[in-house]
C-alpha cells in the first residue's frame, strides 16, 4: 500500500520512505540532487522517482540495500534500475527481491546490467549514458 500522499512535501517523502534509515535518507537526497542531470525526461523529476519507489513498495533498509549494495551508491544505476522496471525490461518482483536481499544472493550479472543499461538508454535518448 502506498504511503506518500498528495499533500506531502519532499522532506515528508524522504522521512516516510526512509523509515528512519539514514542510508536510505542519503540515497533519496542523492536522487533529488542528481536526478535532473541523469534522467531529464522523467515525469515529475526526482519526486517521480521517489513515487516509483513507493509504487514498488520499496522502503527504508530496502532502499539502502538497492542503493548501496546493488548499485554501489551510484544514483545513475539506481535510476536506471527503476526505469528498467517502469519500461518493462526488469520485473518489479526482481527489483523487490534485490532490495530485500540482505545476504547478497540476488544480483544481476555484469551482462544483465549492461543489457538493461543499453535498453533504457535506447528507449530514453536523454538518459545519461554510462561513463
Amino acid at each position: 500500500m502506498r504511503r506518500i500522499k498528495l499533500t506531502d512535501t519532499t522532506m515528508d517523502m524522504i522521512l516516510i520512505m526512509s523509515e528512519g534509515n539514514p542510508g536510505a535518507g542519503f540515497a533519496l537526497m542523492d536522487i533529488i540532487k542528481d536526478h535532473n542531470s541523469i534522467d531529464p525526461q522523467a515525469c515529475m523529476g526526482a519526486v517521480g522517482a521517489i513515487l516509483l519507489l513507493d509504487t514498488f513498495e520499496i522502503y527504508g533498509t530496502d532502499i539502502y540495500v538497492i542503493y548501496n549494495h546493488k548499485c554501489n551508491s551510484d544514483v545513475r544505476k539506481m535510476l536506471m534500475l527503476m526505469r528498467s522496471v517502469q519500461l518493462g525490461f526488469l520485473g518489479q518482483d526482481k527489483l523487490q527481491s534485490m532490495a530485500a536481499d540482505r545476504q547478497g544472493q540476488v544480483n544481476l550479472t555484469d551482462d544483465e546490467w549492461s543489457e538493461l543499461d543499453k535498453k533504457v538508454c535506447d528507449q530514453l535518448e536523454d538518459f545519461k549514458r554510462a561513463a
